[in-house]
């Protein structure tokens, strides 16, 4: 998948919710989630941010789970 930058505010708010919701379902600080995302992988700017306009209008269930079966597919441990 292509490597994209946020390039909005809709997407700022969409990768915000996603790092928040995964950090909540997971029992952990959001800081950790936003560092797997990031620095452990490209989770967010190689799947979140190409994947919004498809991710934004699923359930919050759906996406926590469909983030945690990528970070489990690439090997990302927080």
């Amino acid at each position: 998948m292509p490597d994209e930058k946020i390039k909005n505010s809709r997407e700022l708010e969409f990768a915000v919710f996603c790092i928040e919701s995964v950090a909540e379902k997971l029992g952990i600080d959001a800081e950790r989630v936003y560092q797997a995302f990031t620095e452990k992988s490209n989770i967010l700017n190689d799947y979140i941010v190409p994947e919004y306009e498809i991710l934004h209008t699923q359930s919050r269930e759906y996406i926590v789970r469909e983030l945690l079966d990528v970070m489990k597919e690439r090997g990302v441990e927080v």
